[in-house]
């Protein structure tokens, strides 16, 4: 199943329209850029139920779920998805398809070889082709097919609506070999990444004509050369059907007709159980379903111990029964619906069930790493410092924990962005880095200029020559940080005012004051403050709370901090605003629930924008500023703090978790970490929840932004909306060619803009475009190998993009079929996939879904 933060059309074409990383350093010598032996490692293998051909039965029918139809058969268009790339690997010629270790490997159902025969003064390719290839009407596959192909993607003519050029601009022509057979592919400047080209493979009929290409491959495939042909595409079944190809040369299909139908995520449990699909991406929820399905095989028809009802006690049912039958005929119809409500959800659960038990849940890794972006075209993160900072204050290995631990695989955090463990060429680079380092990100920080106090200073002249200063305000909106200057500057004034008549009130109260603020102290900072620690808060000047200041009073601040972390969860749901609902200011927003503690949010109105230095002095007033001025995370509202103005009766505001925050110049350092909101995005919503924690511990507050799933790419990676984002790459054989707009440093367009390609963090540094240009034109592989690795040494150091760990797959396979499930980094070979025979499996050879 697609995942929410994976862009539509990763697949290998699309990667190299842009990926992601950084650079942004000039850096001397960088840690891991030697170039010592290659990193051992071991990827997770595929787990596909392996079985010889002969243990397969011929026939039968296998349903496989896609999230939806795809919107083009052409791979090379931009709008190109996941079902585009698994329908065409059944019909079309790959000539290097990836292998389990994520290495592209030749093909011999269409290849007799393919090789580099001369380098000099040129490079040549020779490509052999299998002499019984031909298309499913006939034709031979042949010199044609490349030329036509390639003259469609090499980018000169505009015609062509075409995702990506990567490779072919570099081809200086194509001619017949020797023979029919052979294709003899000339190229104008080396290309270490010959492999990546011409797959798949289409027809000259397709790539021959502008208008074949663009309109023509969209809905239908004619002419095809795989396993299988295209059969039928039903858009109100949702279905694309394939049929075994007749022609095909090589291994026969097993299965007469391949069913590929769209299935949303949220709906393939139910699709699972009444066998309306064989084969099926899931969650984690989903799986857990299939083992318990599975473990309640012998209950012997006994009430299931989980879902529905499961948990209502014995007294609790009792009462339900004596008030669905009790003299109170309005409670007793309202017991009674709930009580045949309840009985429905047991029976279709305890159906579902039952269907579930049929399937087994094959596990491995995808071939795809989750990554933490920070947004470094303006704001905070524009300074390598702050990204740097951020970086080192995430446990990696604790988010590893979080996604991969409970589905028992192994949960190390991923080391490079550029190949996964397993594949040739991996080597954890991370080290350019650091690992994580609370201090050191502290020091960091407050290298940058962001210090506590510093959210009610003044601005200040800064010192000159770091990224972000370079940058200037020309990154900001207009505006923004004057107005953040001038109430800051208001508060200040208003604050100080309150002050004064606050120690004249005291004054008056006597040490009875004194006493009660110290204990309100004492609660606030833990046994261990002193009611003279206490007093500071109202004795110390704003000028105290400078960078150097090691007073008794700050230590308590940071201890607290710390420990109101824990905290954090209902601090940033407080006020959120979810994109497409109207919680504005004056309107009723709905209560939203916190993930970890199952307590609302209460969305209160905001004062307007000239109250907000007098909620500032009530706020103080009330202890919900810290020492230093700095207002809690959960009161950083659009027009003041929130609750300052709340009608009677609002609950009060979660526990601020923010005494510890920086600021700088009279802002507050907080970052908006953007998520999707949908069911299917939990897990990326808890990794995100984990990591507002750790940033929190260094000073940092996150505005968590959660956005409908339909949106969260586009609307806001892409577009660059955020300063925070959780999202995938899919892994590649071809680093060098996949990665280079990915990690590319954006150029300025014309009309101001900035050119970032697949760049969605928008940084990047001319030494690691540089690396990428040279890796792609070495054609010893071991040399681009170690020229790679030290781009990923440089995109580590710049801090744009973390990876932190490789996405699980889990597939839901009927248990009776072989050769699917999770392959991993490998493509499926879909003639061997079908049910194992009756000596193998105890099931009918003639199977029909």
């Amino acid at each position: 199943m697609s995942h929410v933060g994976v862009p539509r059309g990763t697949v290998r074409k699309r990667r190299s329209l842009a990926l992601l990383t950084t650079g942004v350093l000039t850096i001397p010598v960088l840690a891991g850029c030697s170039s010592g032996s290659e990193e051992t490692s071991r990827g997770v293998p595929q787990d596909i139920a392996p079985a010889a051909r002969q243990a397969v039965s011929d026939g039968s029918t296998v349903n496989w779920a896609v999230d939806a139809l795809p919107a083009t058969f052409n791979a090379f268009q931009a709008d190109a998805d996941s079902a585009t790339t698994r329908i065409t690997g059944a019909l079309l010629p790959a000539l290097f398809p990836m292998d389990a270790s994520g290495q592209p490997k030749l093909n011999p159902d269409y290849l007799e070889s393919a090789k580099i025969i001369e380098r000099e003064p040129k490079q040549v390719v020779l490509y052999k082709l299998n002499q019984q290839a031909v298309w499913s009407d006939g034709r031979e596959i042949g010199a044609p097919d490349f030329v036509a192909q390639w003259r469609a993607l090499r980018g000169k003519d505009s015609a062509f609506w075409t995702a990506r050029n990567s490779g072919y601009e570099r081809i200086e022509k194509i001619e017949r070999g020797a023979d029919d057979l052979q294709v003899r592919v000339t190229f104008s400047k080396p290309y270490a990444d010959w492999r990546s080209l011409f797959s798949p493979l289409y027809p000259k009929e397709i790539t021959g004509s502008p208008d074949a290409f663009n309109d023509g491959a969209r809905t239908t495939l004619k002419n095809t050369a795989g396993p299988f042909v295209l059969r039928s595409v039903s858009k109100a079944k949702g279905t694309v059907t394939l049929a075994r190809n007749p022609r095909w040369w090589g291994d026969k299909a097993k299965l007469d007709t391949l069913v590929f139908r769209a299935v949303a995520p949220g709906d393939r449990t139910q699709a699972l159980a009444d066998g309306t699909v064989d084969v099926a991406d899931i969650d984690a929820s989903t799986a857990d379903r299939i083992a318990l399905a599975r473990r309640d095989r012998g209950n012997n028809g006994q009430p299931l111990a989980h879902g529905p009802g499961s948990e209502t006690t014995p007294a609790a049912a009792l009462r339900s029964w004596a008030l669905a039958h009790g003299s109170d005929e309005e409670a007793a119809e309202i017991a009674q619906a709930a009580r045949e409500k309840n009985r429905k959800a047991v029976v279709a659960y305890t159906a579902e069930q039952k269907g579930l038990r049929d399937f087994a849940v094959r596990k491995s890794l995808e071939p795809a790493y989750t990554q933490l972006a920070l947004n470094g075209e303006s704001g905070p993160l524009a300074d390598d410092r702050v990204r740097r900072a951020v970086a080192r204050a995430l446990d990696r290995e604790e988010l590893a924990r979080t996604v991969l631990g409970p589905l028992g695989l192994p949960a190390k955090p991923l080391g490079s962005h550029l190949a996964l463990a397993g594949q040739p060429g991996y080597k954890d680079g991370s080290g350019a880095l650091g690992d994580q380092n609370t201090k050191e990100a502290q020091a960091l920080l407050a290298d940058a200029g962001w210090t506590r106090g510093g959210a009610v200073q003044p601005p200040k002249d800064t010192k000159a020559g770091s990224e972000a200063e370079k940058k200037g305000a020309k990154g900001d909106a207009p505006g923004t940080e004057e107005d953040a200057g001038k109430e800051a500057a208001e508060g200040t004034k208003d604050d100080k005012e309150a002050k004064s008549e606050k120690a004249e009130n005291e004054k008056k109260a006597g040490q009875g004051g004194e006493e009660e603020k110290a204990g309100k102290k004492t609660e606030q900072d833990g046994e261990g403050s002193t009611t003279e620690d206490s007093t500071t808060e109202d004795s110390t000047t704003e000028d105290s709370t400078t960078e150097d200041s090691t007073t008794e009073g700050e230590k308590a601040d940071r201890a607290s901090a710390d420990r109101a972390s824990e905290d954090s969860a209902a601090s940033r749901d407080e006020g959120l605003y979810i994109v497409g609902e109207d919680n504005k200011p004056g309107a009723h927003a709905p209560a939203q629930a916190v993930s970890t503690g199952g307590v609302s949010a209460v969305h209160v109105l905001a004062p307007a924008r000239t109250a907000a230095a007098q909620s500032a002095a009530l706020l103080r007033q009330a202890g919900a500023l810290g020492e230093d001025g700095a207002v809690a995370a959960q009161d950083k509202q659009p027009g003041g703090a929130a609750g300052a103005y709340a009608p009677v009766g609002t609950a009060a505001p979660a526990p601020a978790a923010a005494k510890g925050q920086l600021g700088k110049d009279g802002k507050a350092l907080t970052l908006r970490f953007v998520l999707p909101s949908g069911p299917g995005s939990q897990s990326l919503r808890s990794v995100g929840d984990k990591i507002a924690v750790m940033l929190e511990k260094i000073g940092i507050g996150t505005e968590i932004i959660k956005v409908p799933d339909e949106s969260y790419f586009k609307d806001h990676v892409a577009s660059g909306a955020y300063d925070l984002a959780l999202y995938s790459w899919p892994a590649t054989a071809y680093p060098a060619t996949d990665g280079r707009p990915i990690y590319a440093k954006p150029e300025p367009a014309t009309d101001g803009s900035l050119l970032v390609e697949q760049n969605y963090t928008r940084v990047g540094t001319d030494h690691i475009d540089q690396l990428f240009d040279q890796a792609a034109a070495e054609l010893d592989e071991k040399a681009a190998r170690e020229l790679m690795k030290q781009a990923d040494a440089r995109i580590w150091a710049a801090a744009g993009s973390i990876p932190l760990f490789q996405r699980p797959q889990l597939v839901a396979v009927d248990k009776k079929l072989a050769n699917v499930g999770a392959f991993g980094f490998a493509a499926p070979r879909y003639q061997d996939i079908g049910f194992k025979n009756r000596q193998a499996a105890g099931s009918p050879a003639d199977r029909k879904k």
